[in-house]
């Protein structure tokens, strides 16, 4: 076996049907699919087994316990050679494990990832949401499929690793936020050979509103000062933006009062977004409201970096004392 797709899901059915039908219509066919449940109330088992005429796919049920876990449970169980990991809310072109085996006959891999689109099917807030973390605006385009980095450093939405590494490595850890890029950062340590496979892309649906958005960015923002602490040279200057574009937008809006010109820096960046993001999508309105997501993708993530920066590197609390009630029971 050349692959196995291991799919983590949490009340996801829906999602999970899409995902499956784009890997039942793959033109490489070399992979078994293994999904796991994570405790959800809202199973997909009856969804999977319409697929078991179509893939070999496999299903199981665990406890909740965060998709880090539930990754490793099905890796434990995988076959393949490459375990390439993916969430439930993705789907894949026919092409990709045509890229997928391109790059690795081009020049052997250890781990990998691809970038992230946008389907035509999703809705105006996702495409806003895409371009908002995929833009060189907001994130400077490093995880829209960026060649030219220094590293790549894999996220769990569509990342591949050599199963020999994988165990090596012990997986994924139990950290609570961003264990996928401890996981790729410990890639890069064991002196693993990881890269970027621009045409292995996948369409990441992520969240389906901005509220839900904010949450996800406020956990990644978490996430980087936890890293920080565990891997102090991780920490980059573009990591600190965020937060600082996060206390740069508020002190402009406490100054306005006093000089109302301060909020042009901020109208002009919501301008700057806006046209870029519709000629990239071709709607204005996808452009307005790639504004509001641009704004709550760098605040979201600056808070989160604030306030974990405040509990963990001012109050010196470690990162279950510091975020206890978001740990999984």
């Amino acid at each position: 076996m050349r692959y196995s797709v291991i799919v983590p899901v949490f009340n996801r059915p829906d999602e999970v049907d899409e995902l499956l039908r784009s890997l039942a219509d793959q033109r490489f066919k070399d992979f078994e699919v293994i999904v796991v449940e994570d405790g959800s109330t809202v199973p997909c088992e009856e969804t999977v087994r319409r697929y078991a005429s179509l893939l070999p796919v496999r299903y199981y049920f665990k406890p909740n316990s965060g998709p880090g876990q539930t990754r490793n449970y099905g890796a434990e169980r995988a076959e393949g050679e490459y375990l390439v990991i993916l969430d439930s809310d993705v789907i894949l072109p026919d092409s990709y494990f045509n890229a997928v085996e391109e790059e690795l006959r081009r020049k052997p891999a250890d781990a990998f990832g691809g970038p992230d689109r946008a389907h035509p099917s999703f809705t105006d807030i996702q495409k806003a949401i895409n371009y908002s973390m995929t833009s060189f605006f907001t994130t400077g385009g490093i995880r829209g499929g960026k060649k030219k980095m220094d590293k790549f450093y894999p996220r769990s939405f569509n990342m591949g690793v050599r199963r020999t590494v994988y165990n090596a490595l012990g997986g994924f850890s139990k950290m609570r936020f961003g264990e996928d890029i401890d996981f790729s950062l410990r890639v890069f340590k064991g002196g693993y050979a990881c890269r970027l496979f621009p045409e292995a892309w996948v369409y990441h649906k992520r969240r389906a509103d901005l509220k839900k958005f904010f949450k996800q960015v406020y956990n990644s923002g978490i996430a980087r000062v936890n890293l920080y602490k565990k891997y102090p040279e991780s920490l980059k200057v573009v990591h600190l933006l965020p937060a600082a574009f996060t206390l740069g937008v508020a002190a402009l809006i406490l100054c306005s009062p006093f000089c109302p010109y301060s909020l042009l820096p901020i109208l002009f960046y919501a301008l700057l977004v806006c046209l870029d993001s519709t000629v990239r999508n071709g709607s204005l309105k996808i452009g307005i409201y790639s504004v509001a997501a641009s704004f709550v993708q760098l605040i979201g993530y600056g808070t989160g970096f604030w306030v974990a920066w405040w509990k963990r590197c001012v109050c010196g609390k470690d990162e279950f004392e510091a975020f206890s009630k978001n740990f999984y029971k």
